[in-house]
């Protein structure tokens, strides 16, 4: 208030004091004997109470606050648009630009394009004030920022009006302490596992969706019939995520499945949800040569990780686990990649986090790909390491596996995650059929319950920690991308041991027993050997 000028009216001093008077309680509370470790913060504690009570008190007057205490003269409005991606990777503006609301997915060039933020603006208010503006509004109903994603909306899409977002709450997902897992199995005493899959449609593709379809939903308003819907191709997670949201907003979707290469669990949701399913004989990759065409033709908006909107969404995950972790950086995150889009979200989100100075380092990324669709790996090996990935880097074909939503083998982000790689010192490692399916399933008897794509997570985790990589007190991340329960068929087939060729090591099948006390009795004492 001290290099404040102008006129102050009563109600909006009274709510600055106001949210003076709760931080101040809030940060004594968060003094460290009480806040001392990331275990902590992750339970239920008076600390977090009272952030619930600062944002309920009033979330709308936490940037009004903010003001009071910026002089005018740097007050900004944040702002973002589309730029090459090319400019990103050099750090250099080429003057090309496009608004987000023009329908655009290549540069003139043909090469990708990234959301670009005016960091200049965001760095005038702080890191201390970005902090306390994210964990004030966690847990709170003040639409949107109940959202994990919308929470962190400056940073995301700073332009978009709250009436055009089309939002479910997603995001704010639980990290999970693995720390049974973590002990018995890796000898690892600080591992986690963020657990994006607990959202609306199962998966963390929410997160992207619901930036996507809420800049549709505007650019509908600003210029009605330029589209007349929106389209995917996909593994089975992105349509369920994208019929989804365009329900929720009244807009047509339309999805390219690939025929039978995805669970019935992710085939009804698109179904359910009222879009168009088109089924065909081919896999994701011809899948998506094919929504590239029509989308190049038709006024149906393409939906798929190329289109950079998407990534401002999930790269708030990454935030996430930082607030998770009170700021404090893990040492190591591991991320399924496929498409590749996601380790790059993850990269930008923790970048953007130290640029702004609201963490002072990042953590090395790994990239756990399928060995059955495994270009980067591959290339990653030719050239023994991050250096050279790019020369060495040739599409496959993609073979079958169980982790289908990763089944990708020409990625669209190839260029997005070996930058990633090369800011973190990163790593990539692979994981046979046998080997993700056991790791999920073991995993799962410590109280997860993972789908296949965590499974080659884990195992290239078990991977790195038997060649001393990862060290026993490493802080680790997990990062699981979908829920269990959308790939309960391949669940059944492990457990029943009815998987061609593999030894399924940790399953569990049940025990037919007839209607005998006897025979029941003599199932149990053979199972705890009583």
């Amino acid at each position: 208030l001290e290099s404040y000028t102008g006129t102050i009216e009563v109600a909006s001093l009274r709510s600055a004091l106001r949210c003076c008077f709760i931080r101040a309680t809030m940060q004594t509370l968060q003094q460290p004997t009480l806040r001392s470790s990331a275990r902590q913060a992750m339970l239920p504690s008076c600390s977090r109470s009272v952030q619930r009570v600062y944002a309920t008190a009033a979330p709308a007057d936490i940037r009004r606050e903010a003001m009071l205490r910026v002089p005018l003269d740097k007050a900004h409005t944040f702002n973002a648009k589309f730029v090459p991606f090319t400019d990103v990777l050099s750090s250099k503006m080429s003057g090309e630009s496009y608004s987000l609301d023009d329908v655009v997915y290549r540069s003139r060039d043909g090469g990708l394009l990234d959301v670009h933020h005016d960091m200049q603006a965001l760095a005038q208010y702080g890191p201390d004030y970005w902090r306390s503006l994210f964990d004030a509004r966690v847990g709170t109903t003040a639409w949107p920022f109940g959202s994990g994603v919308w929470s962190k909306k400056e940073w995301v899409l700073p332009g978009l009006s709250d009436d055009d977002i089309v939002s479910m709450f997603e995001g704010n997902s639980n990290l999970f302490w693995a720390e049974r897992f973590g002990r018995e199995a890796l000898g690892m005493t600080d591992l986690w596992v963020k657990q994006c899959g607990n959202s609306h449609t199962g998966s963390f593709k929410d997160l992207g969706m619901t930036v996507l379809v809420s800049q549709v939903n505007r650019i509908r308003k600003l210029k009605p019939g330029s589209i007349t819907a929106v389209g995917c191709a996909s593994t089975g997670d992105t349509s369920a995520a994208l019929s989804a949201y365009c329900a929720a907003a009244g807009i047509p979707s339309i999805v390219f499945l690939p025929a039978d290469k995805i669970s019935l669990a992710q085939l009804v949701q698109p179904i359910a949800n009222g879009a168009l399913v088109l089924s065909i004989d081919t896999d994701f990759d011809g899948c998506m040569r094919l929504i590239k065409q029509v989308t190049a033709e038709t006024p149906i908006y393409l939906a798929n990780s190329m289109n950079s909107l998407r990534l401002e969404g999930q790269k708030t995950a990454a935030i996430e686990i930082l607030q998770q972790f009170d700021w404090q950086v893990p040492d190591w995150v591991i991320i399924p990649g496929g498409n590749l889009g996601n380790i790059y979200a993850f990269y930008k989100g923790f970048k953007m986090c130290k640029e702004l100075g609201l963490v002072d380092k990042m953590p090395r990324l790994v990239c756990a790909q399928a060995q059955n669709a495994n270009p980067l790996f591959q290339a990653f090996q030719k050239a023994n390491g991050v250096s050279g990935i790019k020369e060495s880097y040739q599409a496959m074909k993609a073979k079958t596996t169980f982790a289908s939503a990763i089944q990708i083998g020409d990625p669209v982000s190839i260029d997005r995650a070996i930058m990633a790689l090369n800011d973190t010192n990163g790593i990539v490692e692979e994981a046979s059929e046998d080997e993700l399916m056991d790791a999920a399933a073991r995993a799962d008897r410590t109280g997860m319950f993972n789908c296949p794509h965590t499974g080659v997570a884990l195992a290239a985790l078990l991977k790195l920690r038997e060649r001393q990589v990862i060290g026993p007190n490493d802080r680790t991340v997990v990062v699981s991308t979908a829920h269990g329960l959308k790939f309960a068929q391949s669940k059944v087939a492990y457990h029943s041991k009815s998987v061609p060729n593999m030894t399924c090591q940790f399953a569990n099948p049940p025990v037919q027993v007839r209607e005998d006390l006897g025979a029941v009795m003599d199932a149990i004492k053979t199972k705890f050997s009583l």
